[in-house]
């Protein structure tokens, strides 16, 4: 039998050495210039400012990680990973969650303790700040939220477009839409299909151009309102992609029934989260990601498989079942 370690404990409990690491180096684009050519240590530090008490540090902690490729004479340069995902200027750019992640979740993580003792989220909330008011006022910020959103949905989205079995339907809307990455997605693996993003109206245009840059104009059009207060427009499929996971049980009940009464006899409605395993035991990140809404929501919480599929059932849906789609993430399909 091996002598116990607390090597685990410790590189846990120190995660976030390595994760403020990576965000740093996202938050002063050190990929995007490496992604032009592979430079040295003195002219990497010039570019991007970096003082020498730390600069070697920072960048040989990096290449330790796996985040960075160093050669012989001392030249830095992109992992095949970190070159085609935190490139700024790549389509396959996924570095706006990590964005976020350090300028907002990386603090309020910090109050997680005060989390669970009350129950409360600790995000700008705190402050009596509402961040989505705050966010829909601004274009800008609006488009980089929405960004953000887009690339840690990317890989599910494309799963989705592939896995579902299209081919049975005719026409699909996509609630809370953000930059419609799954709404084109869908579109651009199934030509027959006609779709429809719905979320609040600012989000329209950022939707509109991203449509239009994907040259899907005239198959996928967009419609604003809320899906508290609003109808969902009528459809064959009704997708919740990321969605169900920010609301309380209450709120996740209407969402299915509302998806529910936008479709005809036959139709489908598509979930996707991290969804946690039944036992609970595995999909760590699912459970994270739950904690994360304790940290940034009033009642949001991520669920498993088997929870989803009661709340369907209960929604009046007749037939339920769970795929896997990539990574932590899996969808729950319901057919009226």
């Amino acid at each position: 039998m091996e002598p116990l370690s607390p090597e685990r404990i410790l590189q846990t409990g120190l995660g976030f050495w390595a994760s403020k690491a990576l965000l740093s180096a996202v938050e002063i684009e050190l990929f995007t210039e490496l992604a032009k050519h592979p430079e040295d240590l003195a002219t990497l530090s010039g570019r991007l400012g970096l003082h020498p008490r730390g600069a070697r540090d920072f960048l040989d902690a990096l290449v330790s990680l796996g985040f960075l490729q160093r050669d012989e004479a001392g030249v830095y340069a992109n992992t095949p990973e970190t070159g085609v995902f935190l490139d700024k200027r790549k389509s396959s750019y996924i570095g706006g969650i990590l964005e976020m992640a350090n300028s907002r979740l990386y603090p309020f993580w910090g109050a997680l303790t005060a989390a669970l003792r009350t129950g409360e989220q600790q995000n700008e909330a705190r402050a009596g700040d509402d961040m989505f008011a705050k966010l829909y006022a601004d274009p800008a910020k609006l488009k980089e939220f929405l960004r953000a959103m887009s690339g840690v949905s990317h890989g599910a989205n494309l799963a989705i477009a592939r896995q579902f079995p299209w081919s049975g339907y005719k026409t699909y809307v996509d609630a809370g839409t953000a930059q419609g990455d799954l709404a084109v997605q869908i579109a651009l693996a199934n030509p027959h299909l006609t779709g429809t993003g719905f979320d609040l109206p600012e989000v329209g245009p950022i939707f509109e151009d991203y449509v239009e840059a994907n040259g899907l104009t005239g198959r996928v059009d967009f419609q604003g309102g809320s899906f508290f207060t609003d109808p969902l427009p009528k459809a064959d499929v009704v997708l919740y992609g990321h969605i169900l996971h920010d609301w309380d049980l209450e709120q996740k009940k209407h969402l299915l029934r509302a998806a529910w009464e936008a479709l005809p006899a036959g139709g489908a409605v598509v979930v996707y989260d991290a969804i946690i395993d039944d036992n609970r035991s595995q999909n760590a990140f699912g459970l994270l990601m739950s904690l994360n809404m304790l940290v940034e929501t009033s009642g949001g919480f991520d669920y498993t498989g088997a929870d989803c599929q009661v709340w369907m059932r209960g929604a009046g849906f007749r037939e339920t079942r769970v795929e896997h789609l990539v990574g932590p993430d899996s969808m729950v399909i319901g057919i009226k």
